[in-house]
Parts: C-alpha cells; structure tokens; sequence
C-alpha cells in the first residue's frame, strides 16, 4: 500500500476531534523543546503522535520559541500554534514523551487517556530530593577539579563552593528569575566561595577551584543540539541554540570575573 492510499484509507475525523488532535500533537512537542529535545525528535515525536490518534498527515515548523503545525484528516485541516516560552533541561521528561509515543503508536492509549498522560509528565516532580541534587553536584564539580590537577584542599572547597552555587540557582529559579542573570549569580556564587582557596592560600593550585566550580553551569546541551540542528538543516533553531550557549557562557564568565575583581583574585 502507498503512502498516499494509507492516509486516504484512515477514517475522518470531524473538526473537534482534529482540534484535539493537534492539541495533544502541540503539547507534546512543546515540552519537548522546553526541556532540551532536538529539532528532529521534537517534529518526528509530533507527526508519530498526530497521525497515531487518527489525523492523516501533519506538517511542522518548529523554531526557537513556538510550535507551528497543520494536520489534515479527510476534508477538515487545522492550523495551530504554541509557544515555547522556556529553553530548559529535563531529560526525564523528554524520556517519558519518547516513551508515550511509542504507546500512541502501538494503539495503548486514546485521546483521552493520552491527554491524562500529558497533564502527568506536565506534572511531575524532580526524581531526586534537592539536597541529593546540591551533594551530587558539588562532588561531580569537585571531581573534576581533581582530574585538573587539584589537591584535596580544592576538592573540598570545590564542593563547597559548586554545592551552594546549586542551592542558590535552586531558589533562584523558584523564584523565576531572569536565565541569564540566574547564570550570573550563580557563577558569581561558586567563584567567590572557590576564591577562598587562593585567598587563604589552602593549595599551591588554587585555580583549579574556580575553574571547576562553575562547570555546573556549561551549556552542554544547548550546544550539541545547536550542532545537531544545524548538521541537519535546520539552520535557525540551532543559530539560535548555539548563540543561547555562547550567552550563557559569557555570563559565567562575567559572574567569575566580579567575583575575582571583587575578591582580588588573579591568574585564573
């Protein structure tokens, strides 16, 4: 059978069912480019789950900061579009849109039910309590510092200082705070803390400590999806993801170097 002759052999939807459709579609893409899916997983998750629940065909534009898609189904079309109002990271919600896909596609859930996943994974709380996330962080920081080249002094205040970097990004952004400027405090944060290492002389390294306590905050993400988008054609959204990281980048280090400057710390 043909591409063309298995859209055409699907029973129609009427307008309300398409509208739901489309919905259900949108929602799904939008959290996954909320939470750091690339530009491919994001249109081929929305055309699996659009076609699954019923409609015949979607097209879809997805760039930086909205979702743009027509579906058709019989003689009804529809054409919606959603915001995306945040460029995050959240691999486990990302995980469980993948996952719900593959359900729709096997004929698991409906409509309705899919909508009842959605506002679940919509929903859902961090796997790990805060204070497990601010400990792992500060010891993965800390870590690192000792593949640099550090001794166990700046282990230690790496920690402390990636650590309490953590716990302030963590109420900054309950409290909704500017991204960039969450970027900024908390690399200001974790370089004043790593800057007591050179300031009380605790290592002959000392530098290892600032270096090491903000790699918390680089853009991994951003920036493979930057290239990934880009290798792939879609050249817009992954300029803009690639820019995204650059911004980011800078403004840790315009948060490290208030720090240093205020603290007098050189030779970083």
């Amino acid at each position: 059978m043909s591409l063309h002759e298995a859209h055409t052999t699907k029973p129609a939807l009427d307008r309300e069912e398409l509208r739901d459709v489309i919905d259900l579609a949108l929602w799904a893409g939008q959290l996954l480019l909320q939470h750091g899916a690339d530009t491919d997983r994001v249109e081929r998750t929305v055309h699996l789950i659009g076609t699954s629940l019923g409609a015949a065909w979607l097209d879809i534009l997805v760039s930086p900061n909205a979702l743009v898609v027509t579906t058709s189904s019989g003689e009804e079309f529809r054409t919606k579009v959603r915001r995306v109002v945040t460029l995050g990271v959240n691999m486990a919600i990302v995980a469980q849109i993948n996952d719900l896909s593959h359900r729709i596609v096997d004929g698991e859930l409906d409509r309705f039910q899919t909508r009842a996943e959605l506002i679940r994974i919509s929903n859902m709380r961090p796997f790990y309590n805060r204070w497990l996330v601010i400990v792992a962080v500060g010891l993965a920081c800390a870590g690192f510092s000792r593949l640099f080249g550090g001794d166990w002094a700046v282990f230690g205040v790496t920690a402390a200082a990636a650590g309490v970097a953590t716990f302030v990004r963590q109420e900054m952004l309950k409290r909704h705070f500017n991204p960039f400027l969450i970027v900024v405090l908390t690399a200001f944060t974790a370089g004043a803390i790593a800057s007591t290492a050179t300031i009380f002389r605790l290592s002959p390294q000392p530098q290892h400590a600032l270096a090491a306590a903000v790699l918390l905050l680089v853009p991994g993400v951003h920036l493979i999806n930057s290239l990934q988008d880009m290798l792939r054609g879609h050249m817009v959204t992954g300029m803009v993801r690639g820019l995204t990281g650059a911004v980011i980048s800078l403004c840790i280090a315009l948060g490290l170097l208030i720090a240093m400057q205020l603290l007098g710390v050189t030779g970083l």
